[in-house]
């Protein structure tokens, strides 16, 4: 009776209510109860995808759970989609690509969710295994294209927490066409020679959010294509790598812009470039617009501060034509730290559509402790 007369103890027995039920309410489907080996040879696609059928199919909130352990997958889809919104895949052990960079080289994406709502990824490790594939590229012999890691598309109110991705054949994560997803507490990692493996790419989407985490990779840390609105990252640190970049845009005349970003609390260390955005030589209507970047730390960095419109990085066949990508109200504030170029701020706009609204505060950036310069050209006065 002396429980009764006191609150704690009617708070807890109402957690203790509320777990319950909730661990009635759910599902678990375990992916070794399907025939998945976790030796890291075994082929366990078809016990992945059985787990995903039984799971989608539930009208309850699902678990898909993968031990520990190494688990071969080759290339996989889960679509949707599903009869309930919370379907929950955590990851205890380590998901391989194929040994062989040509089972998954020619496919766009290793593992992708399409047409899914409310899917959640928690923990492990997804390892692409891409280093064969790098050297392919890097020695200049044929190869394929290489496929992402994982993918998100045309999907909504996404959560991808505490994952190690690694060694990815191209990109690691690419959200496309997705509505509402929030990106934290990542590890992304790959060789800083490792060709076009992006950390995380976003494009025609809309409120993306990635916080609290380490991308290392050979391009960029974080890159936004067309279509891409209200996005924000905070909290990353990134290198090795090419920086976070909005773009590359204008390579179609008809594309969707991109709006609303925001990049704050984020470190760069030993990367190329720092925050960029980049956009072809040629005609288009596309544009980007109202993007922040500030409270940043860069550690020598080679090019702290870009914005290139005559974006050509093979340097060979490049359009020369003036872009007709407009940039407009983008704002620098609060950015400290060292460079490792003279030139740390370097803003080449359109001759035809000048960058505008182009706003500089706090900058503290320093070369071999001296302060830094900056080229600026068609930005309407607005420089160092």
């Amino acid at each position: 009776m002396a429980h009764a007369a006191n609150p704690s103890f009617h708070v807890l027995l109402l957690f203790i209510s509320l777990a319950s039920s909730l661990s009635m309410g759910a599902v678990q489907y375990n992916v070794r109860s399907y025939g998945a080996k976790p030796d890291g040879k075994t082929d366990s696609t078809k016990a992945f995808l059985a787990a995903w059928t039984q799971a989608c199919a539930s009208t309850k909130s699902a678990t898909i759970y993968v031990p520990k352990g190494r688990f071969l997958l080759s290339r996989v889809a889960f679509q949707g989609p599903c009869k309930n919104n919370a379907t929950f895949l955590r990851i205890d052990g380590s998901l391989v690509a194929p040994s062989d960079y040509r089972v998954i080289g020619s496919s766009q994406n290793w593992i992708i969710f399409e047409h899914v709502n409310g899917v959640k990824v928690s923990g492990g490790v997804i390892d692409g295994r891409g280093t064969g594939l790098w050297s392919c590229k890097n020695s200049g012999k044929t190869c394929p294209d290489g496929a992402t890691s994982l993918e998100f598309t045309n999907s909504n109110n996404i959560v991808i927490s505490r994952l190690t991705s690694l060694n990815s054949q191209k990109f690691h994560i690419v959200i496309n066409e997705c509505q509402n997803v929030k990106v934290q507490g990542m590890k992304i990692i790959a060789s800083g020679e490792s060709p076009n493996t992006d950390g995380i790419h976003v494009q025609a989407s809309t409120g993306v959010t990635i916080l609290n985490s380490k991308i290392g990779t050979g391009d960029d840390c974080v890159s936004i294509g067309p279509g891409t609105t209200n996005m924000g990252i905070q909290n990353v640190a990134c290198g090795p790598g090419h920086g976070i970049s909005i773009g590359s845009l204008g390579k179609d005349v008809q594309e969707n812009g991109v709006q609303n970003v925001t990049v704050t609390g984020a470190t760069f260390t030993g990367t190329e470039n720092g925050v960029r955005i980049k956009t072809w030589g040629r005609p288009s209507n596309g544009f980007a617009r109202n993007i922040v970047f500030q409270h940043l730390v860069m550690n020598n960095v080679q090019n702290p501060m870009v914005i290139d419109q005559n974006y050509c990085p093979s340097h060979s066949d490049c359009p020369g034509q003036v872009s007709g990508v407009k940039i407009s109200d983008v704002s620098y504030l609060d950015i400290h730290g060292s460079s490792a170029s003279e030139i740390a701020v370097k803003f080449d706009c359109s001759k035809k559509y000048p960058c505008s609204g182009i706003k500089l505060l706090g900058i503290n950036l320093t070369y071999k402790n001296q302060p830094v310069q900056a080229s600026c050209n068609n930005t309407n006065g607005a420089c160092l």
